[in-house]
């Protein structure tokens, strides 16, 4: 047991917060990055377990590359060393060989929830969801299949950083699995007529929805009882963050290659059209064009323009050999990227080892890749992001990869925006987002006594 960690070497925060999933049966809490959401929930299943002897059975659900973890986790620390974990992927035989092991805590991915429950031996009393989020829409089959089993279990925590990436409409199915619709009402349509007004529509379609006057308020009242948010500014030594737009100009003739696709949908050319059939796929061309490139009918790459290329060469050569992180969307992305700057793709463990060991000077990563529980923070505190993502969660999470705690440098973190394009919308609309959800956070965060409440006072 030398070298563990013990409970005494929790944060207070820590503490605080795996009293919270104590005292709470139903409990969501808001968790930056960093702030250790795995070992505080693992204390709280600890001391139902076995001091409380509340529970018996646990599940876990969480991102696929998470998984490991939670197991992780365990072996670091000194007071959950009793509790024995199951981690529950691989092929369907492995899975099932993973359940029947004898074990407390029982660990899978997300994608196999309905799979879970479809096997039909459901015999847990409490459920933790790692990435409450995931369960943000009520149509998916995860939420549909974990609703179901729903009333078996006696104790539910939702984790996540990111509680309403696409404004408060997303609540309502993350905290209704929780509650099974106690706060918000149990169905979506009620919650929509009380709260929100239709905003984007197109005759009968409605296609976003905004908060009535004082909806917001009486959201966060409806169900600050059982959540609670920490932000990591608050209560860890975070580096400095600066957030750098770089803007770039497209030339008269590629901008109007750009305009008439976004007029007419089509670009004609002789060996494959570039058409978009609807604004969802016009979005992606658009945006793809503004990075350079895009995909015609046939799969080919067409070029457009180097504009973010040149800016990246810039930018490598202003860090002046310090390591530098770039985020891609597309595939095409990735290729010009590589041939360019002779970048490498973080994609295996080994490839993460080696950036945080200071072995590889330029290095690309999908915002996908850089989800939950991967720290790059060793490697380098630049980040260029090549290409946007309208999801607010996946930018959030990879920013995280390099701003947390243990980063020894100040986090730049750049943006390539080429101007007068839909990157300029992705951009204000990422600003919009976390601003909204900054008002959640506000008004569930923990207040902790004799500790700063984040406006340099003391609560």
């Amino acid at each position: 047991m030398d070298g563990l960690l013990s409970r005494g070497d929790l944060h207070g925060y820590q503490q605080y917060s795996a009293e919270f999933i104590v005292e709470h049966p139903i409990a969501a809490l808001f968790l930056d990055c960093g702030l250790g959401k795995t070992v505080i929930t693992l204390t709280a299943l600890e001391e139902l377990m076995f001091d409380r002897f509340e529970i018996r059975k646990s599940l876990v659900i969480c991102p696929l590359r998470v998984c490991g973890v939670w197991k992780n986790e365990v072996e670091k620390w000194k007071h959950i060393q009793e509790l024995r974990l199951s981690v529950v992927i691989g092929s369907e035989k492995e899975r099932i060989t993973a359940l029947s092991r004898k074990a407390n805590v029982y660990v899978i991915n997300r994608e196999n929830v309905e799979w879970l429950v479809a096997h039909g031996q459901w015999d847990f009393d409490m459920v933790v969801l790692d990435e409450l989020s995931s369960f943000k829409s009520h149509r998916a089959k995860r939420f549909k299949a974990l609703k179901k089993v729903r009333p078996m279990v006696k104790r539910i925590v939702g984790l996540t950083g990111t509680p309403a990436p696409n404004g408060l409409i997303d609540l309502w199915a993350e905290i209704g699995i929780l509650d099974m619709g106690q706060r918000l009402g149990r169905f979506i349509g009620g919650y929509r007529e009380r709260f929100f007004v239709p905003d984007k529509r197109s005759r009968e379609m409605v296609y976003s929805y905004k908060p009535r006057e004082g909806a917001e308020e009486a959201i966060y009242g409806l169900i600050s009882d059982i959540c609670i948010s920490m932000k990591a500014v608050d209560y860890l030594e975070m580096p400095e963050c600066i957030y750098n737009q770089v803007e770039v100009i497209m030339s008269e003739k590629e901008m109007k290659v750009y305009r008439q696709m976004e007029k007419d949908m089509l670009l004609p050319y002789e060996d494959g059209d570039i058409d978009a059939v609807n604004a969802a796929g016009l979005s992606n061309k658009l945006m793809q064009m503004a990075n350079g490139a895009v995909y015609d009918e046939n799969g080919a790459v067409k070029h457009i323009h180097d504009r973010k290329l040149e800016a990246i060469e810039d930018l490598v050569e202003a860090a002046n050999g310090k390591p530098v992180l770039v985020a891609y969307w597309y595939q095409h992305d990735l290729a010009r990227i590589r041939e360019r700057i002779g970048a490498v793709e973080l994609d295996s463990a080994e490839d993460f080892q080696k950036w945080n060991a200071g072995e590889i000077p330029v290095a690309v990563i999908h915002p996908a890749s850089a989800g939950h529980g991967l720290n790059l923070q060793a490697g380098g505190s630049t980040l260029i992001w090549f290409g946007l993502t309208w999801s607010l969660e996946l930018y959030q999470q990879t920013n995280a990869r390099l701003w947390r705690q243990g980063q020894k440098e100040t986090v730049v973190i750049h943006h390539l925006i080429a101007k007068n394009t839909l990157d300029e919308r992705v951009m204000a609309a990422l600003e919009k987002k976390d601003c909204g959800q900054s008002a959640l956070v506000d008004a569930v965060r923990a207040r902790i006594g004799g500790m700063a409440d984040g406006h340099g006072r003391t609560v």
